[in-house]
C-alpha cells in the first residue's frame, strides 16, 4: 500500500467530519441552471447598481480552484467545464453550520453554490452564495502552480489533471469534436452517407504498414488490427451506395513521434464518378469550411509556419516538385540502374525491394521535397511501384492517378483516382506479395474476395484519406500528435 503524502491525510481525515454532519463527501445529483460562460454573458454588461436591484439567483457547480478565507467572510472560485466563476461567502448569509462546512473546503473539492449574481468592485462578475453544498471530497492535492503539470510525460498520462489545470488541454478537447462534426455536417450536405466497417480482418490490406496481430478464439484465427478502411468502402460503391465515408480508429504497429500513435483516427471518403480534381476540390473546400466555421479564421501559427487556408491550394507533381530541388527528371526515361547510380550519388540508401525507378524516385521527394512542403500543397502523379490501389495515369502509365495533401512539411490527406480494374487489381496485388518476399514487411496481401468485388464492376470514383489527429493538430495549433488525444499510448509505469 501507497504512503499517503502529509497533505492527502488532512483530506483523508476531514472525511470523517463529512459523516458527523451525515453528509455523502462523494455526494449525489445536482442541478444547476447556468454555466459560468452564460453568466458572464448574460449579466456582464450591467452594472452593479443594476444588478443589486434585480432577483439575479443562478445555480452553479464546479471544482475549486482558488480560496481567500477571511474570518466570518471568503472568496473562493470554481471551474466549470467553460471555465472559472468567483464566489461570495459570508456567514451572515449561509449560517454558521454551513460557513464552517465551507472552511473544510480544500482547492479540487467539486461543490454546489445558490446564489444572487453581483459584481465586486473592481467590476468582476461574482455570485453571493445563499445555498452551499459540498458535492465532492478531492483526495490529492492539485499541483501547485497554475499552468498544472509541467512535464510532459505526466501531462499525457494523467490527462484528467492536465484538464483541470490547462486552460489549452481543455480547449483543443473541446474543439476536436467540433471539428469532426463540422467535417460529418460537411459531408453529409454533400449527400455522402457514413458508415461503419470491421475493425477485425483477415487479410492484411488498404495500405502500406505493419500491422497489430491478435488472435480469434472461437475460429482459431489469426487476425489483424485494420491498418485501413479501404476495401471495406469500396466494396460499398459496387453495391451502389455511391457516396461514403467512415470515421474510424485504424492501428500501425510502427514507431511513435510528433505525427504518430499506434491508435489513430482515420477518415477515408470515396465518390463515385468521381475523380482526383474531384477529391482537390473536395478537400480545399472541406479544409476552408472548418476554418471559417469552428475557428472562424483561415491563418493558422503551426509548427513555425503561418499557414493561410483561404488562398487555392498549390498543385504540382512530384516529377516537378523533385526537379525543382535537385534538377533530376524522373519524367524521362531512365533504366533501375541509372536511377541506383542517382541514389547512390546523392547518399540515398536503397532497400532490396526499393530497386526500382519509381521506388528511388519516391526516396529523392522524402529527402529533398518533402519538408519544403509549406503551405498546402496538393503533389500529385506518383510512380506506379508506391501506389497499389491506384488507377494508372492514361498518358503515362508509369505514373497514378493520386495526390498527397502536404502542409508545414508534413502528409494531410492521401487521395486516388480508384483503380476499378479487376485484372489489373490482381497484378498489382501480386506485386505486392514479391515485395513481401523481398522483404517489404508493409506490402499487401491478396484479397480475392474484392477482386471478386472489382468483377461485378465498381464505377469510376475517387477516393481520399484523411489523418483526422493532423488535421486537428493544425486546427488547434498543436505540433504533437499527443496534445490533440485525450489519451495517448504510454509506457506503463514503472
Amino acid at each position: 500500500m501507497r504512503e499517503f503524502t502529509e497533505q492527502e491525510l488532512v483530506r483523508r481525515n476531514k472525511l470523517g467530519q463529512f459523516k458527523d454532519l451525515n453528509i455523502d463527501p462523494f455526494g449525489h445529483r445536482f442541478d444547476r441552471t447556468n454555466y459560468s460562460v452564460d453568466i458572464k454573458e448574460k449579466y456582464g454588461m450591467k452594472d452593479h447598481d443594476t444588478l443589486e436591484n434585480e432577483d439575479n439567483i443562478e445555480v452553479v457547480a464546479g471544482r475549486i480552484m482558488f480560496i481567500r478565507k477571511m474570518g466570518k467572510a471568503s472568496f473562493f472560485s470554481i471551474k466549470d467545464k467553460f471555465g472559472p466563476i468567483q464566489i461570495y461567502i459570508s456567514i451572515n448569509d449561509v449560517g454558521e453550520e454551513i460557513y464552517n462546512l465551507f472552511k473544510t473546503a480544500d482547492i479540487g473539492d467539486i461543490v454546489g453554490v445558490k446564489g444572487k449574481v453581483m459584481k465586486t468592485g473592481t467590476g468582476e462578475i461574482t455570485i453571493k452564495c445563499l445555498e452551499y453544498t459540498h458535492l465532492v471530497k478531492a483526495l490529492r492535492p492539485l499541483p501547485e502552480k497554475f499552468h498544472g503539470l509541467t512535464d510532459k510525460e505526466e501531462r499525457y498520462r494523467r490527462r484528467y489533471v492536465d484538464l483541470i489545470m490547462n486552460d489549452e488541454s481543455r480547449k483543443v478537447a473541446f474543439m476536436r469534436p467540433k471539428i469532426i462534426r463540422c467535417i460529418q455536417n460537411y459531408l453529409d450536405n454533400l449527400g455522402f452517407v457514413e458508415v461503419e466497417t470491421p475493425i477485425l480482418t483477415s487479410l492484411l490490406t488498404g495500405a502500406s504498414a505493419r500491422p497489430f496481430v491478435t488472435h480469434h478464439n472461437a475460429q482459431d484465427l489469426d487476425m489483424y488490427l485494420r491498418i485501413a478502411l479501404e476495401l471495406n468502402l469500396k466494396r460499398l460503391l459496387v453495391g451502389g451506395m455511391e457516396k461514403v465515408y467512415e470515421i474510424g480508429k485504424t492501428f500501425r504497429n510502427e514507431g511513435m513521434d510528433l505525427n504518430h500513435n499506434p491508435e489513430f483516427t482515420l477518415m477515408e471518403i470515396y465518390e463515385a464518378y468521381s475523380d482526383l480534381e474531384g477529391m482537390m476540390d473536395l478537400t480545399e473546400n472541406m479544409y476552408q469550411e472548418i476554418a471559417n466555421k469552428v475557428c472562424g479564421k483561415t491563418t493558422f501559427e503551426y509548427r513555425g509556419h503561418t499557414i493561410d487556408l483561404s488562398k487555392k491550394f498549390k498543385r504540382i507533381s512530384m516529377v516537378d516538385a523533385i526537379k525543382e530541388q535537385t534538377n533530376i527528371d524522373f519524367s524521362k526515361n531512365m533504366t533501375v540502374d541509372e536511377a541506383l547510380n542517382l541514389a547512390k550519388e546523392h547518399n540515398i540508401e536503397v532497400e532490396e525491394h526499393e530497386k526500382t525507378v519509381g521506388h528511388i524516385m519516391n526516396l529523392f521527394f522524402e529527402k529533398y521535397v518533402e519538408e519544403t512542403l509549406i503551405q498546402p500543397t496538393f503533389l500529385y502523379g506518383h510512380p506506379i511501384e508506391i501506389s497499389p490501389l491506384t488507377k494508372k495515369n492514361p498518358d503515362d502509365p508509369r505514373f497514378v492517378d493520386r495526390f498527397e495533401l502536404f502542409i508545414a512539411g508534413g502528409e494531410c490527406a492521401n487521395a486516388y483516382t480508384e483503380l476499378n480494374d479487376p485484372i489489373d487489381q490482381l497484378e498489382r496485388f501480386e506485386a505486392q506479395l514479391k515485395e513481401k518476399e523481398l522483404g517489404n514487411e508493409e506490402a499487401n496481401d491478396i484479397d480475392y474476395d474484392f477482386i471478386e468485388a472489382l468483377e461485378y464492376g465498381m464505377p469510376p470514383a475517387g477516393g481520399i484519406g484523411f489523418g483526422i489527429d493532423r488535421l486537428i493538430m493544425l486546427f488547434t495549433e498543436q505540433d504533437s500528435i499527443r496534445d490533440v488525444l485525450l489519451f495517448p499510448l504510454m509506457k506503463p509505469e514503472d
